[in-house]
């Protein structure tokens, strides 16, 4: 795969990640939430730290998370620069795309939405408002996507959790994060096509067996 169609890929979901984050934002009302389905709602949470809602203690925390999260990116982008040169398997570089896209499309929330939107909990919020929620490297993650497959109180044969009531998906996420789980599960689920014999290896062991 070429370098041009990898940033394809990390072009086009930062896109409708950013714009699905930006109509919501400017649309809905922080706890809000609309039911698609009974097993998938849009559920609008901000997330001020990693995933799961994590937060890094102290008051530098967030802004250590931020610039670690940017000096993540920079070695992300090398790795798919690096991939793509070495003429890997296109699982690897669809992969690390897909990273790269989710990486960088949580950063631009933690980077720029403090400073460019006013808060979200009393009405939706403003773009570029003058009463901006929070200041530059500390803004929330938008997350809306949420699938609450199945809700109900667990059998109480079942150890430690048994007689809780339990929702399975519970998680709310985004388009971003589903970017960075979907490029580790082809790494894990495809791990020896990823990893392997890359293209170009692939055509001199061909031509050495011809020979």
């Amino acid at each position: 795969m070429s370098l041009k169609k990898a940033y394809l890929i990390v072009i086009i979901i930062l896109l409708v990640d950013q714009i699905s984050k930006l109509y919501i934002k400017t649309n809905f009302v922080l706890g809000e939430e609309i039911k698609v389905f009974d097993w998938f709602r849009i559920h609008f949470i901000e997330n001020e730290g990693m995933a799961w809602g994590t937060k890094i203690p102290g008051d530098h925390g967030k802004l250590f998370l931020t610039l670690f999260r940017i000096v993540a990116v920079f070695g992300i982008g090398y790795w798919l620069w690096d991939s793509v040169k070495k003429h890997s398997s296109n699982y690897l570089i669809v992969a690390v795309a897909l990273i790269l896209a989710g990486a960088f499309g949580n950063i631009i929330d933690s980077v720029f939405y403090g400073v460019i939107f006013n808060d979200s909990h009393y009405a939706a919020s403003t773009l570029f408002s003058d009463n901006p929620y929070g200041t530059w490297f500390h803004g929330k993650v938008v997350d809306m996507l949420y699938f609450p497959i199945w809700k109900g109180t667990l059998p109480e044969w079942i150890p430690f959790v048994g007689g809780n009531y339990f929702t399975f998906f519970n998680a709310i996420f985004n388009i971003a994060d589903m970017a960075i789980s979907t490029g580790v599960g082809i790494l894990i689920v495809f791990n020896k096509r990823a990893f392997g014999t890359t293209e170009k290896e692939e055509v001199v062991s061909n031509n050495e067996i011809s020979a």
